[in-house]
């Protein structure tokens, strides 16, 4: 990949650095430096910060630093995905057949929502794939259905702002009407999208739980809006309430 036109050089030296801890179990400051081109007392910065955020420990004995806490979880996390894609897929490839319309698997990622896997619908017709796509999760019913299940705190973190960004004039922009309607998603178990992060596209989506309740990602069962009226919208919901509860149950 062709490296960016205004590289920031700090930056870049930690990423060496994590991605160097990939393939050694640990490292000296001196081992840094010396990878690094720069002087130990530089690398002893790069590594105190990278420490600081938990991405790195030390040794209290030997100095040596070491993959942190942060970036053992990042890798958990990572699996915990491709774990809940494998287990998915052959949910997504039923209920898409059942419906015949497009599945999409999605996980949260901050403010956004990450597509992981697709089956797209048997019809000519038809919303198309966007695996790999990262959308605003305001904006989908996916994002929604899995911000329903954030504490009042992780909400407030993730939405300190008032306004919301918009993608199409029937995005929600204000906070105050966003929690509105993540209270009538806790209550009907569900949630829904008319137009809000494209035009023409409807969707209904709810949380895939593990074991414990907690949820993993969102199912969610996109069309265009005609095929999407408010019965079949229940009806939806339901199969794919049922096939998040069929993957919850193999991931257990």
């Amino acid at each position: 990949m062709k490296p960016p036109n205004y590289p920031i050089e700090s930056v870049d030296n930690a990423l060496r650095l994590l991605l160097s801890l990939l393939d050694q179990q640990s490292m000296t400051v001196s081992d840094a430096s010396g990878m690094l081109g720069v002087a130990p007392s530089t690398a002893h910065r790069l590594l105190a910060m990278l420490q600081y955020r938990g991405f790195v420990d030390q040794d209290t004995v030997t100095k040596r630093y070491r993959s942190g806490p942060v970036l053992l979880k990042l890798g958990l996390t990572a699996v915990r995905q491709m774990d809940l894609r494998r287990h998915a897929r052959p949910i997504l490839e039923r209920l898409s057949k059942e419906i015949a319309e497009t599945v999409n698997l999605v996980v949260l990622q901050g403010a956004d929502v990450l597509f992981v896997d697709c089956v797209e619908s048997p019809r000519i017709i038809r919303v198309s794939s966007r695996t790999g796509v990262l959308l605003p999760a305001h904006c989908t019913a996916g994002g929604k259905a899995l911000l329903a299940d954030l504490s009042r705190d992780e909400f407030r973190g993730l939405y300190p702002d008032a306004k919301l960004s918009k993608m199409t004039a029937h995005s929600l922009t204000r906070r105050s009407r966003l929690q509105q309607e993540l209270e009538e998603i806790r209550a009907r178990g569900y949630a829904t999208n008319f137009g809000e992060s494209e035009s023409g596209l409807s969707a209904v989506a709810v949380a895939v739980r593990d074991g414990q309740g907690r949820p993993l990602g969102a199912l969610a069962a996109s069309a265009p809006n005609p095929r999407l009226a408010d019965e079949r919208v229940e009806e939806i919901a339901k199969a794919l309430l049922q096939g998040a509860k069929d993957i919850g149950e193999s991931l257990a």
